[in-house]
């Protein structure tokens, strides 16, 4: 049976803690445009990756077969 092949868009947009058994992260949404309304503190806490949910997280899983490495 072949490889499974790793989906190269999911690779770039989450990260995993801990070498792909860890905590699933992702880059916040709103801070590409639009933020003249928004507070420098508000932008700048958008720029920190945060985890993404349990149920999400084990559908993304799915396209990353061998860990995110």
């Amino acid at each position: 049976m072949p490889k499974m092949k790793t989906n190269k868009s999911v690779l770039k947009r989450f990260k995993f803690t801990k070498n792909g058994k860890g905590k699933l992260l992702a880059g916040q949404i709103g801070v590409r445009h639009g933020r003249t309304k928004l507070s420098r503190k508000k932008i700048r806490n958008k720029t920190k990756m945060v985890e993404v949910p349990k149920g999400m997280a084990k559908h993304i899983r799915k396209f990353l077969p061998y860990g995110g490495k």
